[in-house]
């Protein structure tokens, strides 16, 4: 069954591209079977090792052996490990459903299935990898497959650009995730999750000189570990390509936005908690970075215009929550919130599909509004994602995401009562944001000049049948798992696939943080009401009088214009100029176009001799028999 569930979806991924041969509908049954077997398995699994305890290490083969250097390609079955392989699964099945219906006019639908199971597959290896190597195999072929993905429509220039950067910006993370890799086998002598984390103890106090710099090993192999996390996870600095890869269809951002990808990072932290247990600047480090993603990310999507990068932007904050969770040792917490966002997140990405599916691919919600009686069923599950994902009490983010705020408050340091406020903030943004997506699409005046109301229409059943399920889990997922994942108890659970050492006592939290949240959260429905829908004219007073401001956060903070000015464009001008002066005036010069040219010149001059008289050939022979004869002379 473990072995099922790996590979399952690789099979779909190579089978299901040849079955479009006998027809598109071949394929994407095939491959969605498969992955909604692999969904099967991954609950029973699950529920195996909840009530069972059948976890274990499954070996495929061994790997790479070298005296005492063993790598293995295994499944190793934990408590972490299952609960990602039901989100990614589960998540996955569904976009698979949701893909038949969305890509129904696509003429490449047998290789969009193909490329969908091939990720699931990469997330799948990564999830139940037992060593960095592994897990390094599947960090890399999710980011192949979503360059795949993000550039699957090619002949769109501005899907190419995407997919370039989105690859681009992740191999600068990956380069820190393998030094960090390269730091634990060269000291450790090893790459297997076991044995390293129990020789983490010997290595607290070890220091080595890095860039003249005495730096402790454990901080330096975190914050490299971290580093690609951040590029995976489109935190703050490496966070440019998470809006961009909406040029991708809509399942792939759901795919990679909600469950999967971008959840790596938080997984790996996570993986590693054992080792960032013994390094207080590494867990600053990601408290910080976490808490400033957060609060760029929302300020940036309440200005946005694109219903995707919306929602994109907010999965970019979510996960700035996530990893200040982690930042301050509720690595549980992270990973609740992980569970619970997936759903949600999953569901909005999928009914802003809904939506520009029927309005002919249209993006921008100016040119929106009015349509909630035309497409009641995706305007319901938007309602319910959109209250889950701002912490509306008793759906499943306000369990997570409020735990995060009070975890932070109670890790009682500054860091952590800071990032608390700024958990609150975030919220509060998010709730903004959040509704003014959902008034300004679904409600006021319908604002489209290219169609007309009446030819509006809900999605298929197809479309809408993934979104029944998501919102269903956003309703009950928080509730039914809150004690099981978070609770008193939750050592019970999460055993030792995750180390946490600080405590956290409930009875400490204060009235007024147990408030605060869901009380901004709920008075934000009227208030973006009246600012969006009810009196506009306000909003562009808002816009006139603050310009600046305003261009700033719609210009994402000039982040994508700074990276051109000093890294994009210089190194334009350095390629240019080895192009033109290395390539063109000196190898082509003197290699491949001289050598040519004296050819050319050569066989000008010689063809002369080929003029079909006597005496020409005879004077050919007799240079050739000169040369010949004072050859033998001189070396005899």
């Amino acid at each position: 069954m473990e072995y099922a569930v790996l590979f399952l979806p690789l099979i779909g991924a190579i089978l299901g591209f040849f079955l479009k041969y006998f027809g598109d509908i071949f394929s994407q049954i095939f491959t969605t079977l498969l992955v909604c077997i692999t969904a099967l398995l991954s609950f029973i699994i699950f529920y195996n090792g909840v009530f069972n305890e059948t976890y274990g290490n499954y070996l495929i083969y061994e790997w790479i052996t070298s005296g005492n250097f063993i790598v293995n390609w295994s499944i190793n079955i934990d408590p972490l490990s299952s609960i990602m392989l039901v989100v990614v699964s589960f998540i996955s099945a569904l976009v698979h459903i949701y893909s038949i219906g969305y890509m129904d006019h696509d003429p490449n639908k047998a290789r969009f299935m193909s490329y969908l199971s091939l990720f699931t597959f990469s997330m799948l290896a990564l999830v139940v990898s037992d060593n960095f190597l592994q897990l390094f195999f599947g960090w890399e072929g999710v980011g192949l497959c979503s360059y795949l993905l993000i550039g699957f429509w090619y002949k769109k220039e501005t899907a190419n650009k995407a997919a370039i950067k989105a690859f681009i910006v992740n191999r600068v993370g990956d380069f820190g995730f393998a030094i960090g890799i390269f730091l634990i086998f060269v000291f450790f002598g090893t790459v297997n999750y076991s044995e390293v984390f129990q020789l983490v103890p010997e290595f607290s106090q070890k220091e080595i000189i890095f860039l003249g710099f005495n730096i402790n090993l454990i901080t330096l192999i975190c914050v490299f570990l971290f580093i690609g996390a951040m590029g995976k996870s489109a935190q703050f600095l490496l966070h440019t390509w998470l809006p961009d890869a909406m040029e991708g269809p809509t399942p792939v951002s759901a795919l990679i936005h909600a469950a999967t990808m971008v959840t790596a990072g938080v997984f790996l932290v996570v993986r590693c908690s054992p080792l960032f247990e013994y390094s207080n600047f590494a867990l600053a480090f990601v408290t910080v970075i976490g808490m400033i993603t957060a609060i760029f990310a929302a300020s940036v999507a309440i200005v946005q215009n694109d219903i995707k990068k919306i929602i994109a932007y907010s999965t970019c904050s979510q996960l700035g929550y996530m990893f200040f969770a982690a930042g301050v040792g509720a690595y549980h917490v992270a990973m609740f919130h992980l569970f619970t966002h997936a759903f949600f997140k999953a569901l909005l990405f999928l009914g802003s599909g809904s939506v520009i599916h029927s309005l002919n691919d249209e993006q921008d919600i100016r040119n929106m509004g009015g349509i909630w009686r035309q497409m009641p069923f995706t305007w319901f599950a938007m309602i319910i994602g959109t209250l889950a994902l701002t912490g509306f009490p008793f759906l499943s983010g306000y369990y997570s995401k409020d735990a995060i705020i009070e975890f932070a408050y109670l890790n009682g340091s500054n860091l952590g009562y800071f990032a608390s406020s700024i958990g609150i903030i975030t919220a509060f943004l998010t709730a903004i944001y959040s509704w003014r997506l959902i008034f300004m699409t679904f409600h006021g005046k319908f604002k489209n000049k290219n169609l007309s109301k009446t030819e509006i229409k809900d999605s298929s059943l197809t479309i809408l049948f993934p979104l029944i399920i998501l919102a269903l889990c956003s309703v009950s997922s928080g509730f039914l798992f809150k004690d099981f994942l978070i609770g008193n108890n939750y050592e019970n659970f999460w055993r030792d696939s995750l180390l946490i050492i600080k405590s956290f006592d409930h009875s400490q939290i204060p009235n007024w943080l147990l408030y605060t949240t869901p009380v901004l959260v709920t008075l934000s429905i009227p208030l973006s009401y009246y600012i969006y829908i009810k009196n506009n004219i306000y909003l562009e007073k808002i816009k006139t009088n603050y310009k600046p401001i305003y261009n700033f956060l719609l210009n994402k903070w000039y982040f994508d214009e700074l990276y051109d000015y000093v890294f994009v464009n210089p190194i334009k001008k350095i390629g240019l100029f080895f192009w033109k002066s290395g390539d063109i005036k000196t190898i082509d010069k003197f290699g491949p176009d001289g050598v040519s040219k004296i050819i050319k010149i050569i066989s000008k001059k010689t063809v002369k001799f080929q003029s079909g008289y006597i005496y020409d050939y005879a004077f050919v022979m007799l240079i050739a028999l000169s040369l010949l004869l004072t050859f033998f002379i001189f070396y005899k």
